[in-house]
């Protein structure tokens, strides 16, 4: 995956390719009978309608954050976990919140049996961040947000980067946000198509 993938398509942080080379992806899906496809290029579903990102887009999302390790890093959508047991290898600690609570629950279930012992999970709104552990070094959303939820900006530290998907339903782009004593700075770095983030600030639940 890391020299077939990642490498060719340009991601360079020798950490984040670590990483990714030692955590077993295919543990992260819940179904025994996609671990075969659990290294391919492309998303899989974990069960509520969600599913696990690429690897070239976690390694994207991974390395605009430039974690150094010792950094507090917030997750927003906890999904399989794969992405917070990545992060955990990158990061002094991981705080990740998930919507769904039988996703969170299979997520720490497997960040545990690795030994991800530096995450943190709680079930909640994710579009709120996670304010009493505020301020945080970086934030990643692996949720598309109609916009920048603006408490995200307010719980970054000064030169904390946040990195999320932005725009419509079908449709967005990813967005790095670097947060200065001035104000914000934005870098779109391409399209995407992420699940919805759902939320006070984001995406309202559909009813059934």
């Amino acid at each position: 995956m890391v020299e077939t993938q990642l490498i060719p398509r340009g991601i360079k942080d020798g950490r984040v390719l670590e990483a990714m080379r030692t955590i077993p992806r295919h543990l992260f899906v819940p179904e025994e009978a996609l671990w075969s496809q659990a290294y391919s290029d492309f998303p899989l579903p974990i069960g509520e309608k969600q599913t696990i990102s690429q690897p070239y887009i976690v390694a994207v999302m991974t390395e605009a954050m430039e974690l150094k390790g010792t950094e507090k890093v917030l997750e927003i959508g906890t999904g399989s976990g794969y992405q917070a047991a990545v992060l955990s290898m990158l990061a002094y600690k991981v705080y990740s919140i998930e919507r769904l609570s039988q996703l969170a629950a299979r997520a720490r279930k497997v960040l545990d049996s690795i030994g991800c012992s530096n995450v943190v999970v709680r079930i909640g709104d994710g579009t709120l961040g996670w304010q009493e552990e505020a301020p945080f070094d970086a934030i990643l959303t692996t949720a598309a947000a109609p916009d920048i939820p603006r408490c995200y900006i307010e719980q970054l530290k000064i030169g904390g980067r946040l990195v999320i998907p932005v725009g419509e339903e079908y449709s967005q782009t990813l967005a790095k946000v670097i947060k200065t004593n001035k104000g914000i700075i934005r870098q779109d770095m391409g399209g995407c198509r992420f699940v919805k983030l759902v939320g006070r600030y984001g995406w309202k639940i559909e009813e059934s």
